[in-house]
């Protein structure tokens, strides 16, 4: 994929700050009047797609306006999120700097191509949000339909992957994902969205440190001044006071250190890492082969491979070490349900063996 390193135009990191949606004229100059004078890129979402019909969905191009004039009397960068080629049409006749396309369309190739191809050989900044289900490789389809597209000024932006399941977070961080993104693409930059992985404001600063540890890019950050009187995800959105705040608290890791003695140190641990890993997964070999004496067992007395009731014991016995050993029950969850899917498929082949299909 061919790109372009526009990144190296912003500071290090890059931050993108305003209200989630725009409201009015008056709430985008007050909010870009207070912004911290580190925020580079001013956001705001003009036409917002939402979960349901009758909720607040933006107010239209004339928010266009109101953004171009942000731009021009702060003399700061804009970007808002485009949906359709009608909403890329009208975004660059109002030279919006910068156009986003978010996670509910990121998922929609069709939609997608349409939005490049309304977008051609444009020298805009365009930024993908991931998919709003954990799909690397349809996240790395938008970015590849923009380039083919001729558009070079590529960027992702990570914004967590929505669950059935709920925790602490709005949407999951499965930080992996992104990883592997920037281990398959390292010259497109990452930008962190923690307002949508965190959902409430007390989470923030928690999830940007996250990525900043990761070596994201930059963040962007719905920020309100007035938060709580927000028309829309007021509970995720912070003043621009406190996002200074935030700002200053921040440590931004450095990718690479050339001294010699963490270098030889880190040497060390990585080589014990990969021996418990090999531990691992001899023990899970050793795993399976059990279940597999277990799956001859059931076929031989006709009992089915699953049995809930001893799958609740086990979740529950491995749940208290869990405990015990300092594990997250978010990762012996994961890590359960990955080991019981495997021991379920090893049983199952022995119980089809010699069935005539």
């Amino acid at each position: 994929m061919e790109t372009k390193n526009w990144i190296k135009d912003f500071n290090n990191p890059l931050m993108i700050a305003g209200p989630c949606s725009a409201e009015s004229e008056l709430q985008m100059m007050t909010i870009a009047e207070q912004m911290p004078k580190d925020v580079e890129i001013f956001r705001a979402g003009i036409w917002k797609p939402r979960t349901k019909p009758n909720s607040f969905e933006g107010v239209g191009a004339i928010g266009l306006n109101w953004l171009k004039r942000v731009g021009d009397e702060f003399g700061i960068k804009t970007t808002t999120e485009v949906a359709t080629a009608n909403h890329v049409k009208l975004a660059l006749e109002y030279d919006i700097d910068i156009l986003w396309i978010g996670a509910r369309t990121t998922v929609n190739p069709f939609q997608v191509q349409e939005i490049a191809e309304a977008l051609r050989d444009t020298d805009k900044i365009v930024l993908v949000k991931n998919p709003v289900n954990p799909d690397l490789e349809l996240w790395i389809g938008a970015l590849e339909r923009l380039n083919q597209q001729g558009i070079k000024n590529l960027g992702v932006i990570h914004r967590g992957f929505s669950t059935y399941k709920k925790d602490k977070y709005r949407n999951q961080p499965q930080w992996q994902i992104a990883l592997d993104f920037r281990n398959r693409f390292p010259d497109i930059p990452i930008i962190g969205d923690p307002s949508h992985i965190a959902g409430t404001r007390d989470l923030i600063e928690e999830v940007s440190q996250k990525a900043f540890n990761f070596g994201f890019d930059g963040l962007m950050v719905e920020t309100h001044h007035n938060p709580d009187e927000a028309w829309s995800d007021a509970k995720q959105q912070i003043t621009p006071h406190r996002l200074q705040e935030i700002m200053e608290h921040l440590q931004v890791r450095s990718v690479n250190d050339e001294n010699q003695d963490y270098h030889q140190a880190l040497e060390v641990y990585r080589n014990q890492l990969d021996d418990k890993d090999r531990q691992v997964l001899e023990m899970l070999s050793e795993r399976m082969r059990i279940a597999e004496e277990i799956g001859e067992l059931k076929k031989k007395h006709n009992i089915t491979v699953f049995q809930p009731k001893r799958w609740g014991e086990i979740r529950d016995y491995m749940h208290e070490l869990a405990h015990k050993y300092g594990l997250t029950p978010e990762f012996i969850e994961e890590y359960l349900a990955a080991v019981h899917q495997e021991s379920i498929k090893v049983q199952n082949s022995v119980m089809n063996e010699n069935i005539d299909s």
